[in-house]
């Protein structure tokens, strides 16, 4: 079981309002489709990020993984977004024959006062088992107490991966992995603390915390985890080693 993210900054462009990054999204989804030919057996989960269009009605609602709003058209705003957005990547997978079925977080998923996120898996999971391709997104989810809040696709990527028991995670990202001072690929990460003097926070509007939040959720994980450019998907899903690994 592979989980895979297409993060925000592949699908989108992320500094321009609900703008498709169409050749990566084709890119992406023939690199996926060449996998799922050839590797039959081997089952994969897709999350895709919100980039310029949940991240942008997000911001401007104020909508934060802990910050809530109960206004009904500013929920609806960010959800109709990522539909939107869902939409073109089943679409372009669609294109290259890939069964992959939409699945909307905002209909299962819900937080806890505490801020525990519960997020069903059944469906997800019986979707693998019949042989389709899962595609999920981060979202807005009802949270009891602060109305709704976000959901981000790394949190999904690290729910999908402990409760469907994945072997290997992989996140794809518009730079080659974490990055060190002097621009080089960090081959290997075990500890935050490792990194902790390069991560900062998104150049690009991001609610959900950049580069640093993803190595952190990652770090959590059980199984290894790959963080790597658009142009490793093919080799990644080969079982190549790519990009950073952190594990």
């Amino acid at each position: 079981m592979t989980v895979l993210k297409l993060g925000g900054s592949i699908v989108t462009d992320k500094d321009s309002p609900e703008t498709l990054a169409k050749h990566a999204i084709a890119h992406a989804a023939m690199a996926i489709a060449g996998y799922v030919e050839a590797e039959a057996d081997n089952d994969l989960v897709l999350v895709h990020g919100g980039g310029s269009f949940g991240h942008f009605h997000a911001s401007e609602h104020d909508v934060t993984p802990t910050e809530g709003s109960r206004d009904g058209a500013a929920v609806l705003a960010i959800h109709e977004a990522m539909q939107e957005l869902n939409e073109a990547v089943v679409g372009a997978l669609a294109d290259e024959k890939v069964p992959a079925l939409p699945v909307h977080p905002l209909s299962a998923a819900r937080r806890s006062a505490e801020g525990d996120l519960s997020l069903p898996l059944e469906t997800t999971a019986t979707m693998v088992e019949e042989g389709f391709v899962p595609v999920l997104h981060g979202d807005v989810v009802v949270h009891e107490g602060a109305g709704a809040t976000i959901l981000s696709g790394d949190e999904l990527v690290v729910e999908l991966a402990r409760g469907l028991d994945a072997d290997r995670v992989g996140l794809c990202s518009a730079v080659p992995g974490v990055l060190d001072e002097a621009g080089s690929v960090v081959r290997r990460i075990q500890a935050f603390e490792d990194v902790e003097s390069v991560l900062g926070a998104s150049e690009s509007t991001d609610v959900t915390g950049g580069m640093a939040a993803k190595v952190q959720e990652l770090l959590d994980l059980e199984m290894p985890a790959s963080i790597f450019a658009v142009d490793d998907l093919g080799p990644f899903l080969a079982g190549d080693a790519v990009g950073t690994r952190i594990d």
